[in-house]
């Protein structure tokens, strides 16, 4: 190295800390993200602050160039500062998605009405009876009870009608809900039925935790559509724009992955490299975003029509998300829901 690089690389880190990026740039509280610059650390190795707007968060990791800290609870989307003995970074920003219901017990992908409001599940262990098995988060945030009488409610879906639909992992039953919350059987016999979706000719499709995909036509005749392995807890579905049905079944294997069906039913494998890959939705782009982790990091993962993948989101205990109007997104975790402004279109296959 020359003289001029070591005085020009002393002067950066004697001098003010420099963010050059954060990944990923948005993030859960509790979630971690990793800042890249210069001048990240002092001199005397102390370990630098990280300011989320007013919150500070932890610092987990630091040096020079690269540093780990947790998005703490309270932050808000907005500037990330790195301040080292008394000089302040330039600012970052990051998107921080903010809660807006607890208690509750979602086990995939939330979703939403053509109103916009937004429905959760308690879903409970198996054949555990809850006082309400799905909330309704209207467009205030204001969080209601609106299924009482289901067991262990699972994935929700909404027709082009707007009529919701309701697998039960209990009983093997796809319910149709009325909108008074008053619910009757659609669709029997379907083992541990998990994930459910519609095609744009509007069958439902229902991935049985056994490995059987399910077609039930309009006049409900039900077909085998696809065989899978088994998985160890659930089956998410989710149609890409061209029409072909994706599917994750986490295993027990940490290298999981994501299933291609076409409109045949002919099964390959997308992308392999996921943990417990769980909800998954797609932008109009054609992009897919799944709630799983890459690399080790628990988040939501991007992955491209060309099946690169990387963290776009990062937080802990994610298992579905749902685009949202105003180019939004709402995640949902092992017992939250939140909001996060992402400026992302959703791809809707009922609406257009």
């Amino acid at each position: 190295m020359a003289i001029s690089d070591r005085l020009l690389g002393k002067k950066n880190i004697n001098g003010k800390p420099h963010i050059e990026t954060v990944q990923p740039g948005a993030a859960l509280p509790g979630g971690e993200v990793r800042i890249l610059g210069k001048g990240l650390r002092p001199p005397e190795l102390r370990r630098p602050r990280v300011q989320f707007g007013d919150v500070e968060g932890a610092v987990l990791i630091s040096s020079d160039d690269f540093l780990v800290a947790r998005v703490p609870e309270g932050a808000t989307s907005g500037p990330v500062v790195v301040a080292t003995n008394g000089h302040v970074s330039n600012p970052h920003q990051v998107k921080v998605a903010i809660p807006i219901a607890e208690n509750l017990h979602p086990v995939t992908n939330p979703a939403l009405d053509a109103e916009g409001n937004i429905y959760a599940t308690f879903s409970g262990t198996r054949g555990q009876k809850v006082p309400v098995a799905i909330f309704r988060i209207d467009t205030n945030y204001s969080l209601k009870p609106f299924l009482p009488e289901m067991m262990n409610a699972t994935s929700i879906a909404f027709d082009r009608e707007g009529q919701m639909y309701v697998s039960s992992r209990h009983d093997g039953t796809v319910y149709r809900i009325a909108p008074n919350g008053t619910m009757s059987a659609y669709a029997e016999g379907m083992g541990v039925a998990t994930g459910i979706a519609f095609d744009r000719e509007q069958n439902l499709y229902v991935g049985d935790r056994s490995g059987t995909v399910f077609k039930i036509s309009r006049d409900r005749q039900i077909f085998v559509f696809a065989t899978l392995e088994p998985s160890v807890s659930a089956y998410h579905l989710a149609f890409g724009p061209k029409g072909d049905l994706f599917v994750t079944g986490p295993t027990t294997s940490s290298f999981d992955s994501v299933y291609k069906i076409d409109p045949h039913g002919s099964v390959s494998i997308f992308y392999r490299g996921l943990g417990r890959p769980q909800g998954l939705a797609f932008d109009v782009a054609g992009n897919m975003y799944v709630a799983a982790s890459l690399g080790g990091k628990r988040g939501i993962v991007k992955i491209t029509p060309d099946a690169k993948p990387s963290l776009e989101v990062a937080g802990h205990g994610l298992v579905g998300l749902a685009f949202a109007p105003g180019r939004a997104a709402v995640l949902a975790t092992t017992n939250a829901v939140h909001r996060l402004a992402w400026d992302i279109q959703g791809l809707s296959l009922l609406r257009d």
